[in-house]
């Protein structure tokens, strides 16, 4: 007897052999079979799907978990239209607290509000008391008079850490703005977060993500550097499963801040990792290990990327986060030591580093079909794409960027280089796989369907197209939140189908994201999401016979 059958759909199976079909079968948390394979057979419990549309569950190759479940309480500025409307709410939020209580938001746009925060208006607005806003592309935050005197830069004490920017005016007082690796000064005031604030902010994310369809997605770094909470940031996942505040697949991505000499037998070709040894791919069907995440450079936003050639506004060439050799180093005893890398690069330059580094790791020690990822590969010249197939690297594009900060980025870069710019089209002719990814919270909306949408048009907030030649059909969008990220994962024979074996991951729709018009994806209600067979949203909703599998 089957654990579940779900009949009367659309189904979209993003499989080659059987593209559509109208009955699944369950067994176990595995799909055991579609429409004729199963129709005969009894099951404990009988979905009615109503003609509703199926697909495989959707995945997040790139977003930050912790972060986005913190966030939500938070102060959200990405409705401030103005800097009088954010210092507003930061004095509302401000006067509901004591005074001795941090005032913290986030996802604040300077191109949006016409510039950043000014410090001494945020020393008014909070009333004396510590503020601080997170820029909408973590790059960079602005602080308040009493962080920066906790953190030692009004009195010059403080130690700013290679890579980092600390704003100041024409008179060299700082103006309250840090960027990059500056914010581990503010970090170094907050962190470590409670284990179990990070337990609690992992449930707030899950219970938003299952809502929107998302069966599986990876953390884009935790443990250490500025983008770590905590030592122990792997402990509030497994405390969060404990509790059973985790109903989707996690895949982590430890900083390269945590990797450590290991001491081991001189024989063996490991010579970084984290304690005993544990590497890519170590965990389970729920939470794993996956790559060493390190951050070769910065962001477009900011004017931190590291580029070949200056940007078109406040020039510069931006900055990459450490000496090359430590990077090139750093990737290459990751390699080394079984460890697949996410090497976070968005300007050309920082792309060109990643791939030397990639090619050098692969002659000290051939690794085939490793699948090293480039993070972002915001902005891909031509020359690169046959490098990047030829090492076999995959791409981690964010298209959604273009409709929240695309015209940013334009002028940014220009219009010579605007066809570099978060390419799709390009890595699919080229033979790439290209994961779909929202790298939440640094999107106002991270929503899958949202990034279907973005990957289809490819238009800003101002209505611009950018690069139309860079568009993909809806049939690769989907594929891009199904299949390629269970294949960036090397879970391409676990998920990201609908397939005879494969775990039984779905969402259900209430329409078809390859067939409606494409400004109406992003609308398309999510009715139910499964995880291994199990209804993690929406069972309520569901017309069955028998208990829904919870």
């Amino acid at each position: 007897m089957l654990d579940l059958l779900v009949r009367n759909v659309r189904a979209l199976t993003v499989s080659d052999e059987r593209p559509r079909a109208h009955t699944v079968g369950v067994l176990h948390g595995r799909i055991v079979g579609l429409d004729e394979e199963v129709e005969g057979l009894a099951a404990r419990t009988v979905v009615d799907g109503g003609g509703a549309v199926l697909t495989p569950g959707f995945a997040d190759a790139h977003n930050h978990m912790v972060w986005y479940g913190l966030s939500l309480a938070e102060i959200d500025l990405s409705g401030c239209r103005t800097l009088d409307e954010l210092y507003d709410t930061v004095a509302a939020r401000a006067a509901e607290l004591p005074s001795d209580a941090w005032v913290i938001g986030s996802k604040y746009d300077d191109f949006v509000l016409g510039g950043h925060p000014d410090r001494a208006a945020l020393d008014r607005a909070g009333g004396g008391r510590a503020v601080w806003l997170k820029h909408r592309s973590a790059h960079m935050c602005t602080v308040s008079s009493a962080i920066l005197a906790q953190a030692g830069v009004l009195d010059g004490s403080a130690r700013v850490p290679e890579g980092g920017v600390v704003a100041r005016d024409d008179d060299g007082a700082p103006t309250g703005l840090l960027a990059e690796q500056a914010q581990q000064l503010v970090d170094a005031l907050v962190k470590p977060y409670p284990v179990e604030e990070l337990a609690a902010a992992i449930e707030r994310a899950a219970k938003v993500y299952v809502s929107e369809g998302l069966t599986a997605v990876t953390e884009a770094g935790i443990g250490g550097g500025w983008i770590g909470h905590s030592p122990a940031e792997a402990t509030a996942y497994h405390l969060a499963r404990e509790r059973g505040a985790l109903p989707l697949r996690v895949e982590l991505m430890p900083a390269s801040e945590v990797l450590h000499p290991l001491g081991g037998n001189p024989v063996d070709t490991g010579t970084i990792g984290v304690d005993l040894g544990l590497r890519s791919g170590f965990g389970d069907e729920f939470l794993r290990l996956g790559p060493m995440k390190i951050f070769t450079d910065g962001a477009l936003s900011s004017r931190t990327a590291a580029l070949t050639e200056p940007f078109c506004s406040h020039g510069g060439l931006g900055v990459l986060q450490d000496d090359p050799k430590v990077l090139r180093d750093t990737i290459v005893a990751a390699h080394r030591s079984g460890w697949r890398v996410a090497a976070h690069a968005i300007g050309d330059r920082a792309i060109d580093l990643t791939l030397d580094a990639f090619e050098e790791a692969q002659r000290v020690l051939p690794r085939p079909d490793v699948r090293h990822r480039i993070e972002h590969a915001a902005m891909v010249r031509p020359d690169q794409l046959p490098r990047l197939v030829a090492l076999g690297v995959v791409p981690v594009p964010q298209a959604r960027f273009l409709y929240e900060i695309g015209d940013t980025m334009a002028e940014a870069l220009g219009e010579a280089r605007v066809p570099w710019l978060y390419r799709q089209k390009s890595f699919v002719d080229a033979g790439l796989r290209v994961p779909g990814s929202s790298d939440r919270p640094c999107v106002g909306v991270g929503a899958p369907l949202a990034g279907l949408r973005s990957m289809i048009e490819r238009t800003t907030s101002a209505g611009v197209v950018l690069s139309p030649d860079e568009r993909v059909g809806a049939e690769e969008a989907l594929r891009a939140y199904t299949a390629h990220p269970a294949w960036a994962s090397h879970q391409e024979h676990e998920r990201g189908r609908l397939a005879a074996g494969l775990r039984a991951d779905m969402v259900l729709l209430d329409d078809d994201p390859t067939a409606v018009p494409s400004e109406r994806i992003s609308e398309i209600g999510v009715l139910a999401t499964f995880v291994g067979g199990r209804c993690v949203h929406g069972a309520e909703g569901l017309r069955a016979e028998g208990p829904v599998p919870v």
